[in-house]
């Protein structure tokens, strides 16, 4: 098996008020159905393992887009939408955040009696995998959360954080079982934090000679650095900045949506509320459940789809969320009984934003677009943590 990656993250604390949670699970929920209409439970697996992926999904969900909360607030939403239907879908959720990581065994046990799974081979993975990054792996990092994934073929995929005391930081580790092999030889499909330097790393595969003398006469070998898959680390900042996005992909994609309008999209478009901003939201969506892997290395670029709860970089627009919502929800109804053509427009939107990309040059005029966003964000029902955005004084500034 390999780690399929790590994040790290600032430590951010605080909560996530109501009004976001219970939109953030209903887009985790629409989301998930999608890519499960489209691909299958297995898909689902693979994307909650890749840590690029994970964080674009937080961001486009309208949580802070490179804080650790992402991971606890995406996970919990997720498991209270999705695990009530699970047995629709075909995907249960265990575990969570402190005490509700202690009930991963209790809670994969009766999963699997229900779905005819060996319940006592998935408790000794979920345990495994958490004593690899807490105890193998010593850096630095103590577990505090504990997510593990499973679908009805008994695939699954793990989800866990460390804290490491002192540095204010976070590391999020992700696992996938596609291709077990070993749960102490390279284990891991990712790893998402700072480089600490040298740590002592018993799962690295130059670390089996040391295994084999531990097990032959209980001894310790030297440190090795950590190998890791894929690497995500996020900066300190809250603010997203121009070197955070892929310019190129997030200029394409707002010229598409506020001046081209391709005509193509009359299925969309007919939809009530279907302006040039719920596009713009739409167009990341559509990207987040059809992207390729390439399509995730700047998470931050998907938070200009439903802004953040701390504002940055703008306020969660309610009103273009709910309508995104709304055009989601209504366009994987229609699939489930045949009629594929609104499921299929959503598609086409990410695939003809991506086309637009080619001879794309952007323009210098990234703080403009945020002030935009800002300035407008009254007028979409704009709301953080701090309370309701308000209208801008001595006018607006226009994006092109």
């Amino acid at each position: 098996m390999k780690r399929s990656g790590t994040a790290d993250l600032p430590l951010h604390y605080g909560h996530v008020p109501k009004w976001l949670w219970e939109r953030m699970s209903r887009l985790g929920f629409a989301i998930t159905e999608a890519i499960i209409t489209e691909y299958g439970t297995a898909e689902v697996l693979r994307r909650l393992s890749d840590p690029f992926w994970f964080q674009s999904l937080g961001a486009v969900m309208g949580m802070d887009w490179h804080s650790s909360g992402i991971t606890t607030s995406v996970l919990g939403a997720l498991k209270s939408s999705i695990n009530p239907r699970s047995s629709e879908l075909g995907i249960y959720i265990c575990g969570g955040k402190g005490k509700l990581s202690r009930q991963t065994p209790q809670e994969l046990l009766q999963y699997s009696d229900r779905n005819g799974l060996n319940g006592d081979e998935l408790v000794r993975c979920s345990k495994l995998s958490a004593k690899v990054d807490n105890t193998a792996v010593q850096d630095g990092f103590q577990l505090y959360l504990h997510s593990f994934i499973v679908n009805t073929d008994g695939l699954w995929t793990v989800v866990q954080q460390g804290m490491q005391d002192g540095t204010a930081t976070a590391r999020r580790y992700h696992w996938h079982s596609s291709a077990m092999q070993s749960f102490v030889d390279e284990p891991h499909t990712g790893i998402c934090g700072l480089n600490q330097g040298s740590i002592l790393n018993m799962a690295a595969k130059e670390a089996a000679p040391a295994r084999s003398a531990m097990l032959a006469m209980g001894t310790e070998n030297p440190s090795h650095l950590l190998a890791e898959v894929q690497k995500l680390v996020l900066p300190g900042h809250h603010y997203v900045t121009a070197k955070d996005v892929d310019l190129k992909r997030l200029g394409a994609m707002l010229w598409l949506t506020h001046e081209k309008r391709p005509a193509d999209f009359e299925e969309l478009l007919l939809l009530e509320g279907m302006g040039p901003r719920t596009l713009q939201s739409m167009a990341l969506v559509s990207e987040v459940i059809y992207g390729t892997p390439s399509r995730f290395k700047d998470p931050a670029r998907f938070s200009f789809a439903h802004g953040g709860k701390d504002g940055h970089p703008f306020p969660v627009p309610l009103k273009v969320y709910d309508e995104t919502l709304s055009v989601l929800a209504k366009a994987i109804e229609k699939a489930k009984i045949g009629q594929t053509d609104k499921l299929q427009a959503v598609r086409q939107l990410s695939e003809i934003s991506r086309q637009a990309e080619k001879d794309f040059i952007p323009n210098d005029n990234f703080d403009e677009v945020l002030e935009r966003e800002r300035n407008a964000s009254w007028k979409y029902g704009g709301k953080t943590v701090f309370g309701d955005a308000k209208p801008p004084k001595g006018g607006q500034l226009k994006l092109f």
